[in-house]
């Protein structure tokens, strides 16, 4: 725990003091220092600051500085206390052992800018799955790790891809901030070897933070091949960073970064120094003035040093001078910044910012003539080669939509076998129950409403899997970058640029993180409109619907009708994003400035656990929400019993395929069956059964609950010739005659739930993202209506054909 937890009159066992240079140097010449005893004396009227005792003297720490002591509460230490040194003495062996285990943790943040390998780097090292993609936008938050190694326990957390440490765009903000807040006793700099002066200058602003860092120089297989030299480690001696090569996607290099990483944060690394990136004269003359006047500030936070925060102040951060504002010389130090930087300005005759990124990537350049050696050698660019085809005008589109194609057939084709199998065991299994267990409401529940609703659902598993593998092949590969780049026109007639197009192609997988990853975008209103729009791209859990109706009426066309709804989500989304720019939005035009990676082979085992992640998180929803919902379901569907002659109990499923015969038919609706009829006047010109009703409700918590709930209200149909569900879904009504779904209702159906209200867990995220419910609410509301319109308007039109 930190220092400013304790209470007062509590005592603490120091265990590490967090911060940085002149901070921390202040504070272990004070006494903090591990194994002292602090004891909280009180706190100030208004709880800030607070006084302590630590070596027979008292000292008072604001709860920023006392948030940057580590320590463990005396009573939990179990130690005794030597009261003429104020230090710990421990009881026995197992005391001190504790001490030191709780001591031996490593806090590591990984930083570098996207496509850098960061988070393969962090799945590798912590056993994680997240989400590894070749384009920038993938970590759109921080994700923790935990592991053991060197008898060290690894805190290690993933943050989003950023160029620098700015406040321009939101990932930018993100890292920043936990650097500031959560201060890691060792920051990773993870750096693509491909391209080392791009990647160096974050670099720069990590050593202007003066914190302890350890550059990873990743994929150095590649800057290998390429027969270029470097000189990594005389490089690292004059920046005064250790560099460590690796090689993220094999583990390659990893033990050594971990072995350079203790060796760090225990001080003993020879190739550790300070040094500043000189910035010129003129610069740094001023620089020096508002560091003197900063140091002078007590107020001001200790997290970053002087420098870091006078070179933003020159460069009008928004942030830090938000910071600076609430300091009481506030007007005195920008004072100070206004008139250093309009002599810098006129001297140079440009502005600062110009003026520090020339001089960082000049010293950059400096160090690289040292240290690295271009290969002469004439190699054949193979992404250039690929480009020349991919991002043709003339072959672009096509091969987009070929490559697309190719997916959906994939899906349909090769995922139509295993679903079969599948599809086998789970007819096998409710048969079994049914022909095992006596008659009664728990045979039903188990064999109709658990193995009908979850068996229904599963079979799709498959199907899943596969479309996620192409989607993350795809990603790996590079590809999802050139896509966005020959999109990027087409984004710009809506309102919005190419970069919108990377969240919306994740909205394919599931809309949650795709919505989450439009941080990634800088303008405020177009990061607004990709969210509305997202909900329209057709995520996996609507794949099971289109899977079954697809597969039931339009087999021979299947990847066609797939690529038609897929595409048919990508127009409306376009078309609504249009007219948001243009009716509520104002005019936003953002550059678009967006890194094309280089292409690169996707390792199978990254593509398959990429894959196997995600049809875990499908197989938890089979026993979690899917289950509940399709118990839920069936006893709504099941209850009220009612009997001929008040003996006989007669289930709503035997009820329903001939409710319209009688009086007393009607009185035996079920609950389900009385709110498919009173809200199915509604969608009855669209071409649904009430059936088809209630599951388009119940597919709101969670759109993979729609062919659940089919499974359940479509089980025990005695006139199917067999019992999957597609068969039961065409089977005639043996009052009507006609089945309740024709292939003009299947397809009406589908573009209903591809387009109408977003899941809950979407809506949360949308609220959540734009920071006011309205959004969310219009999200419901705009897309169920353009819902009902367009599967009107297809039912009325497939009826002609």
């Amino acid at each position: 725990m930190r220092l400013d937890e304790l209470t007062t009159g509590q005592q603490g066992v120091i265990v590490k003091i967090l911060g940085h240079g002149a901070f921390r140097k202040r504070m272990i010449e004070m006494g903090f220092v591990k194994g002292h005893i602090v004891k909280v004396l009180l706190h100030a009227p208004l709880r800030d600051p607070i006084k302590y005792e630590i070596l027979d003297y008292e000292v008072s720490l604001r709860r920023t500085e006392a948030h940057l002591v580590e320590i463990i509460p005396l009573e939990d230490a179990n130690i005794n206390i030597d009261e003429r040194k104020s230090r710990t003495v421990f009881d026995d062996k197992n005391a001190e052992e504790r001490f030191n285990t709780h001591r031996k943790v490593i806090n590591i943040a990984l930083v570098g800018n996207p496509n850098c390998g960061k988070t393969s780097l962090f799945n590798i090292a912590s056993g994680a799955r997240e989400h590894v993609g070749n384009y920038s936008g993938v970590t759109v938050d921080a994700k923790e790790g935990v592991f053991d190694y060197g008898g060290y326990q690894f805190n290690i957390v993933d943050l989003p891809g950023t160029y620098s440490l700015a406040s321009y765009s939101p990932e930018e903000l993100y890292v920043r901030r936990y650097l500031r807040d959560e201060t890691p006793d060792v920051i990773i700099n993870v750096v693509a070897s491909s391209n080392l002066e791009r990647n160096l200058y974050l670099t720069t602003e990590l050593i202007d933070m003066d914190r302890s860092v350890v550059i990873a120089l990743n994929m150095y297989d590649e800057l290998e091949r390429s027969g270029n030299k470097l000189d990594y480690k005389l490089l690292g001696e004059m920046i005064g960073v250790p560099i460590v090569p690796t090689v993220s996607r094999t583990g390659e290099g990893l033990n050594k970064l971990f072995d350079t990483i203790i060796a760090v944060y225990e001080d003993r690394n020879n190739a550790v120094r300070h040094i500043h990136v000189n910035l010129g004269e003129d610069v740094e003359q001023g620089l020096n003035i508002l560091k003197d006047a900063i140091k002078k500030d007590h107020y001001i936070s200790p997290h970053f040093s002087p420098r870091y925060i006078a070179i933003k102040l020159l460069e009008h951060d928004s942030e830090v001078e938000n910071f600076i504002s609430e300091s009481p010389d506030a007007e005195k130090i920008k004072l100070l910044r206004d008139r250093e930087l309009n002599r810098i300005e006129q001297l140079h005759n440009e502005d600062i910012s110009s003026i520090i990124a020339g001089e960082k990537y000049g010293f950059i350049a400096g160090a690289l003539a040292e240290t690295f050696v271009k290969s002469n050698r004439n190699t054949v660019n193979t992404t250039h080669i690929i480009d020349a085809f991919v991002t043709n005008k003339l072959f672009g589109f096509p091969i987009f939509i070929l490559i697309m194609l190719l997916c959906f057939w994939t899906t349909f084709e090769i995922g139509s076998y295993p679903m079969g199998w599948i599809e086998s065991i789970v007819d096998w299994l409710g048969e079994f129950v049914r022909q095992i267990m006596p008659d009664g409401a728990l045979k039903d529940l188990i064999s109709d409403g658990i193995i009908g609703g979850v068996g229904g659902v599963i079979v799709f598993l498959p199907n899943i899997l596969i479309l996620y593998f192409c989607i993350s092949f795809m990603e790996d590969s590079g590809y999802m970058a050139r896509a966005a780049f020959i999109m990027d026109k087409l984004m710009h007639r809506i309102g919005l640029h190419g970069k919108s197009f990377i969240p919306l192609v994740m909205g394919f997988g599931c809309n949650v993180p795709a919505v989450l990853a439009s941080r990634s975008i800088e303008s405020k209103s177009s990061r607004i409109i990709t969210i509305l729009i997202n909900p329209f791209m057709s995520c996996s859990a609507r794949l099971p619907i289109y899977v079954l109706l697809i597969g039931t009426f339009f087999d021979k066309h299947a990847a066609l009708v797939f690529l038609a709804l897929y595409l048919l989500g990508i127009v409306v989304a376009m078309v609504t994003a249009r007219l948001l720019r243009k009716i509520y939005f104002k005019k936003d035009v953002t550059p678009f400035v967006m890194e094309l990676p280089p292409y690169r082979i996707p390792t199978l085992r990254a593509s398959l656990r990429h894959t196997w992640g995600k049809g875990e998180q499908y197989l938890k929803k089979m026993g979690g929400i899917i289950l509940v919902a399709s118990i839920l379901v069936w006893a709504l569907n099941y209850f009220p019993i009612h009997n001929d002659n008040e003996t006989t109990p007669t289930t709503s499923a035997n009820i329903s395929s001939n409710h319209d015969a009688t009086a007393i038919d009607i009185e035996h609706d079920s609950y389900l069956e009385m709110l498919g009829k009173a809200v199915n006047p509604v969608m009855e010109p669209i071409g649904m059964h009430w059936r088809a009703t209630v599951s388009a409700i119940a597919g709101i918590p969670a759109k993979e609950i729609v062919v659940s709930t089919l499974g359940v209200l479509y089980t025990g149909n005695e006139e199917a010739s067999d019992n999957a569900l597609s068969t039961r879904l065409t089977t005639p009504d043996s009052i009507t005659g006609k089945p309740d779904f024709t292939p003009a209702s299947a397809l009406a159906f589908m573009v209903f739930i591809l387009l109408y209200c977003p899941c809950i867990a979407t809506i949360t995220a949308i609220v959540k993202e734009t920071g006011k419910w309205q959004y969310g609410a219009f999200s419901a509301i705009y897309n169920t209506a353009i819902a009902w319109l367009l599967a009107f308007a297809t039912y009325r039109i497939a009826l002609l054909f």
